[in-house]
């Protein structure tokens, strides 16, 4: 049902429910319409009871774009009226709903992030025509240095992934996911064909690896971990080119390179060298039970920054084994 949505993608999916679940304790609490027994609207939910944060319904957790599935039948401010409204019966204490996306008309500080499209109908010949300059200079520069990629969807290539992973978020001063997520997401999405972990490989040395899943037609870049010192090597542009490669030679329609904070600029230039589509995100939340929007912040960057780089990776892998849960 949900596959009949175009604009269904892999945060939709059951599989990414069972992830969540499993991984965190939350309750799928999944909203439907229906017309003549047909299912016109969808909206995934899952409830978090948390004694940190509260008990709240999120459209979805750790999901960065989680668009209304609406066939027409219901207006989407009707679906909202109604999801709050559910939510106040439920007990929640807030609602959030991850699923505006707009052109971003030069004001990117509007958005809680930005997100990248790629159309991958024309072929790779013609996307590779269509990259910025300096980007497809970095994959000829990665190929003859001797960069390789690797494809390991085992707890092989998870384990390498996992551990760049903790090396790249204590970069980024952020606590790592736990283990356990990942290896729900490698038994619930990877192993059924619905992801792949790619990595990069120099001499004898692993120094980059991403972590893609692809649903209904839609590939999604999601997790990325590099080794700072092997930047040189531009071991990220050539694993970013072979993903996009591989998913449309196997006929996906496009290719979405994940949220971006606004003020990553870094990160944001990266991502406009490959001639995706560039727009905003706007996640709305509402104070339950009365239904009044309140503004709906991450806090990705701050003064804890630079407090978790400080701290071993042992103290860094602990806090975001407990907190992550509580967050959402």
């Amino acid at each position: 049902m949900v596959r009949s949505f175009p604009n269904a993608g892999i945060f939709h999916s059951a599989c990414w429910a069972k992830t969540l679940k499993d991984s965190y304790g939350y309750c799928p609490t999944y909203a439907t319409w229906q017309k003549q027994g047909m299912i016109t609207g969808v909206v995934p939910l899952m409830e978090i009871r948390s004694f940190l944060t509260g008990r709240r319904g999120v459209s979805l957790p750790f999901s960065d774009f989680c668009p209304i599935l609406n066939g027409g039948s219901i207006s989407n401010e009707e679906i909202t009226e109604c999801l709050i409204e559910t939510g106040g019966l439920r007990g929640w204490k807030t609602l959030e709903l991850r699923d505006s996306e707009e052109n971003v008309k030069g004001h990117p500080e509007d958005f809680n992030f930005l997100v990248h499209e790629l159309d991958l109908s024309p072929g790779e010949e013609a996307i590779f025509s269509g990259l910025r300059d300096s980007t497809r200079r970095n994959i000829r520069k990665s190929i003859r240095l001797g960069v390789t990629i690797v494809e390991d969807n085992q707890d092989s290539g998870l384990k390498e992934f996992y551990r760049l992973n903790l090396l790249t978020r204590r970069d980024h001063g952020l606590p790592p996911q736990p283990k356990q997520f990942f290896s729900s997401l490698l038994r619930n999405i990877i192993s059924r064909g619905n992801g792949r972990i790619l990595l990069a490989r120099y001499e004898n040395a692993w120094v980059a690896a991403g972590v893609f899943l692809s649903f209904n037609g839609k590939a999604f870049y999601k997790f990325g971990a590099s080794d700072k010192t092997c930047q040189e090597l531009r071991a990220n542009n050539l694993l970013m080119w072979e993903a996009i490669r591989r998913f449309s030679g196997e006929g996906k329609g496009s290719f979405n390179f994940g949220r971006t904070n606004s003020g990553q600029e870094g990160l944001l230039q990266f991502k406009r060298g490959w001639g995706a589509v560039e727009r905003g995100l706007k996640y709305r939340k509402f104070l339950l039970p009365d239904g009044h929007p309140v503004p709906s912040k991450i806090p990705v960057f701050g003064f804890h920054n630079r407090i978790f780089s400080r701290l071993p990776l042992s103290a860094l892998t602990l806090i975001g084994r407990l907190l992550y849960r509580h967050i959402g």
